[in-house]
């Protein structure tokens, strides 16, 4: 291990837990999104896995307040995120307000909204493996410096290493400890929610989906709990909502 993943190792193992942090991966996680916040001279930051095909969710973030920011990408079905993920590389926006309101027109006027001017987006991944991406937030605009790059780099390699230590230990089958309700329990539910929707509509998955988000996203709410309801029937799509 390298001096700066030696350092950034440091930096997590000194990160306190908090009341209400879960254990195992979950936890670690947590504190490495809190850890990073502080070492880039960010206002936050989140971590989202993939898990399995096409199941996403938010699996981390530094403050209770970033798990709606983290989980808009997946209400809108785009962002930096979403974008580093597919490409393998980095996206790196360091004013919202400039190019990305033409590239991601919902996500980054929603962040404006929020108060956040520069995201910073770093795929997780190893080999031909893609595990999610890693998100840096902050509420002013400017570019990470080079050593704040390289720091964020790690941090996703200290992410990766984590979520795969967490997977090995894992029963066959099973997702990393502290990850099953966050993320596989919400993705099954989405889906779920997209076929009763389609059922409902007599539309395609992809169009359901499409409902989902926009009902959603007016509703200032997140995906998860929208899909949680219609799978309990509190919420109906064959009366009206669109």
């Amino acid at each position: 291990m390298d001096e700066r993943a030696l350092r950034v190792a440091r930096l997590i193992a000194d990160e306190p837990s908090r009341p209400g942090d879960h254990h195992g991966v979950a936890g670690n996680l947590r504190r490495l999104c809190s850890a990073a916040g502080r070492a880039l001279s960010a206002s936050g930051a989140g971590l989202s896995v993939v898990v399995g095909d096409r199941m996403r969710g938010v699996a981390a973030v530094s403050e209770p307040a970033y798990e709606p920011v983290e989980e808009l990408q997946f209400t809108l079905g785009e962002g930096p995120c979403l974008d580093a993920f597919a490409s393998r590389r980095p996206v790196l926006v360091p004013d919202l307000s400039a190019a990305a309101m033409w590239r991601w027109p919902g996500y980054a006027t929603a962040l404006h909204g929020k108060g956040i001017r520069a995201v910073f987006a770093f795929p997780l991944q190893i080999g031909a493996a893609r595990l999610g991406a890693f998100d840096v937030f902050r509420d002013e605009p400017g570019p990470l410096t080079a050593d704040e790059f390289r720091d964020a780099l790690t941090f996703a390699d200290v992410a990766v290493t984590t979520l795969l230590d967490g997977q090995a230990r894992a029963a066959p089958g099973a997702a990393a400890d502290g990850l099953d309700d966050e993320v596989v329990g919400q993705r099954a539910e989405l889906f779920q929610a997209q076929g009763m929707v389609a059922v409902q509509l007599g539309i395609s998955l992809a169009d359901a989906l499409a409902r989902l988000r926009a009902y959603a996203y007016a509703e200032d709410r997140a995906l998860g709990d929208v899909a949680r309801d219609v799978v309990a029937r509190r919420v109906s799509f064959d009366s009206g909502p669109s």
